[in-house]
Parts: structure tokens; sequence; C-alpha cells
């Protein structure tokens, strides 16, 4: 008998992402640029415990804080985008697209900073949706990647509850401002996305929400209704 091999695939390299504006029904993402450091600084106001688990911050100052922006503004990988809820009007927060790997159709939604003013709220779950569905629909990234610190349990519970699976835990896997870090990793991949996909719209759908702003419907229900 030949010895196993994995199923033949479309090897065609994916294309990498454009660094352009997107726009939902509860936020609009738009590249990441200095100017946005105003903004950000006041969200950041009072949130010194939201960068525990990043590699950057809390930033002694506003300064302090542009040269990091505009640092990893200036890059291509991980590429950043402001999160600008449309309820406010004003930046909170951002996320990247990271270790873009085409030829393997793999990609990472990281580097996520949301301050407290969008945490938990519509906007910041339609942010990770969107760049999801970049990647996934419009890219044909068959594999999405969520990586965070073991004892970030907050990051845990949202890769759960955005359908990724969890795959296991590097030990010892890096130096985050000098403390030692494991890693988590989760996926989706191939198939299981158009689920996780159509969850996500229907929670974000102003009918599941009833008149205090609640969700009737969590998406761990919605997916199950799909299965």
């Amino acid at each position: 008998m030949p010895p196993p091999i994995g199923p033949e695939v479309d090897a065609i390299p994916r294309p990498l992402p454009v660094h352009t504006p997107i726009r939902g029904q509860y936020v609009s993402l738009e590249p990441l640029h200095r100017r946005h450091t105003g903004e950000l600084w006041q969200a950041a106001q009072g949130a010194d415990e939201s960068w525990t688990y990043l590699g950057a911050g809390p930033f002694a100052s506003a300064e302090a804080m542009a040269r990091h922006v505009a640092d990893v503004a200036a890059v291509h990988e991980p590429m950043f985008w402001a999160i600008r809820p449309i309820t406010t009007g004003v930046v909170a927060g951002w996320l990247a697209l990271a270790d873009i790997q085409p030829r393997n159709a793999a990609i990472e939604l990281g580097n996520i900073w949301f301050s407290p003013r969008l945490q938990r709220t519509r906007a910041a779950t339609e942010a990770i949706f969107l760049m999801l569905k970049l990647a996934a629909d419009d890219l044909g990234y068959r594999r999405l990647v969520w990586k965070c610190n073991a004892l970030n349990a907050p990051s845990r519970r949202a890769a759960e509850r955005l359908g990724f699976t969890y795959e296991g835990r590097h030990r010892m896997h890096m130096v985050t401002k000098g403390r030692l870090r494991d890693t988590d990793w989760y996926s989706i991949a191939g198939d299981e996305w158009p689920r996780c996909r159509d969850a996500l719209l229907a929670w974000l759908n102003p009918a599941n929400f009833g008149p205090d702003g609640t969700a009737l419907h969590g998406l761990a229900e919605l997916r199950g209704r799909l299965a």
C-alpha cells in the first residue's frame, strides 16, 4: 500500500489583501495612519489593562503612541486597519491581517486592540467579521488563524464565540515584554467558514437585537441552527 498523502487542493496562490477602507453596517475600517493617533490616544485613557497581552502599549504619551502607529502603518505585514464605529464616528481600536501565506491560502487575524468603548459592541464583532470575510470570501484563503497568549482568557473566549476551533498550545513560544508566553492556536478551516459567516451575518442583523440593544440570539446558538 502506498503511504497516505493529503488531499489535492486548488494550489493557486491567493491574492494579497489590498489596504483600502472597508465599510459595514456598524463600523468603518480605515488603513491605520498616524493621523488616527489623537482619537486612539483618547480611547486609550484609563485602559492600561487592555494592553496586557499585546506586544506594545500602554503608551506613556500621545507621541509614543504616534511613533508606534507610524511604525506599524509603514509595513505591509501585519496590515493594520483603524476601527471607526459609525454610531460615534470616533476611532476606538485597531486590528490586522498577519502571517499572510498566499501559497498556503492561510492568513491570521491578530494584533487586535479594542478600547473599552469598543469592547462587546456590534461594531467590534463586525470589524472582525469584515476582516474574515475579506480573507475568506473576497480573497479565497481557506485557513483563518487566531493566536493568543494562553493566559488571555477573553481572547480565548472570543475565538470560541466566533467559531474558531482550538488546535493546541505552543509552549514557551515567545517572549513578550520580557515575559515568557505560551500561545494558543485556533482556526477556521475549509468548509467551516460558511457556517461561521452565516451565523455572524444573522447575529449582526438589526432584527437580532431587542429595544435595549441586547442580542436575542448568540453566535453559538445561531451556528447550531445552521449545522
